[in-house]
């Protein structure tokens, strides 16, 4: 699904008097807000779907791929996700295998 979709989908289920222009609105508004919290340094906890945060990775040793040579990576921020158990549940389950039930792709 595409933003515009997700547009279309906010519209059919705000009614009948609601516009495409509304939706995209409502749409931009809750990610504007998310993003302008989470680089606040404020972690948006949705319930029932979800939490949004920065983490922070430390500096840390690397080895080039291609040499081998060790490298030294800078510490940096990323964005985080955490489903919450109750978006976790509308996921599909993951495969586990049992003992030789699982077949090795070739």
């Amino acid at each position: 699904m595409n933003k515009t979709q997700l547009v279309d989908c906010i519209q059919a289920k705000l009614g009948e008097g609601a516009t495409k222009k509304c939706a995209e609105a409502a749409l931009s508004a809750v990610l504007g807000s998310i993003s302008d919290a989470v680089k606040a340094g404020e972690k948006v906890q949705l319930v029932g779907f979800g939490t949004f945060e920065m983490k922070t990775r430390a500096a840390r040793t690397g080895r080039n791929p291609r040499t081998g040579d060790e490298m030294k990576i800078e510490a940096s921020q990323t964005l985080a996700f955490k489903p919450s158990s109750a978006f976790k549940t509308v996921l599909p389950a993951k495969k586990t295998c049992k003992k030789g039930g699982c077949k090795k792709k070739k």
